[in-house]
């Protein structure tokens, strides 16, 4: 079974969207754009699993 290692580095997109100090809409769309960001990344390391990912 492959296993998909989590990225070590923190994104800057992170301190936005879980920072205390910013709009309520802002960090919706910078949880919004990691989110996006997760799923392109697995889903281009899908095409790397010989058992074919999804």
């Amino acid at each position: 079974m492959a296993h998909i290692q989590t990225s070590s580095r923190v994104p800057a997109l992170w301190t936005v969207a879980y920072g205390p100090h910013r709009l309520r809409g802002v960090r919706l769309l910078a949880r919004c754009l990691l989110r996006v960001r997760a799923f392109a990344r697995e889903l281009a390391l899908a095409d790397h699993v010989p058992y074919g990912g999804y």
